[in-house]
């Protein structure tokens, strides 16, 4: 089932298996989408793995309730990207597309959500954030899941410094 569909064709674009396993290892991640005004809609993702029927895909989990800008921006066929950042190195890369699709979260995506809550609490204790508050932050009913897939097609880095803003290749190494 998919809410929003929209067909998006895979491209040729894959990540090397170190931005793979980078851009899925439990980062912080926002998504963000043009909402045709100028301005962009954007939200915090829950997670991000690469689709197992199609490696082209990335699947990056939202909420569904706070994602209604967004889900209607992809839906309306305007450019998505989405920053997976690691908060205790400022690692960062962004992932760029001109369309996406929202599909229905599955057993596979619901069953990632806590163990990438729990990543991002140890990840975030190293600025002595209490637990309780990424809990909260990151809380979603595994039923308010949604997934946005995309064929990344450009990828830059957004780790803060000289370098930030400069695209890198989908096939080297991860920021």
């Amino acid at each position: 089932m998919s809410f929003f569909h929209s067909h998006v064709a895979p491209m040729d674009a894959n990540l090397s298996p170190a931005l793979a396993q980078f851009v899925t290892g439990h980062l912080s991640i926002h998504v963000a989408a043009g909402c045709g005004d100028g301005l962009a809609t954007l939200v915090r993702g829950l997670g991000a793995r690469i689709d197992p029927a199609d490696s082209h895909y990335l699947r990056v989990l939202v909420s569904r309730s706070q994602s209604t800008g967004l889900l209607a921006a992809v839906a309306g066929g305007y450019p998505v990207a989405a920053v997976f950042n690691e908060p205790e190195s400022h690692r960062t890369v962004q992932l760029k597309a001109p369309a996406a699709e929202v599909v229905a979260a599955n057993e596979d995506d619901r069953a990632l959500l806590g163990p990438y809550v729990r990543a991002m609490a140890d990840r975030l204790r190293t600025f002595d954030t209490p637990e309780p508050y990424v809990h909260t932050l990151l809380a979603c009913a595994p039923d308010d899941l949604a997934v946005i897939r995309f064929t990344p097609r450009d990828v830059f880095g957004q780790t803060p410094g000289p370098r930030a803003g400069a695209p890198i290749a989908a096939d080297g190494p991860a920021p």
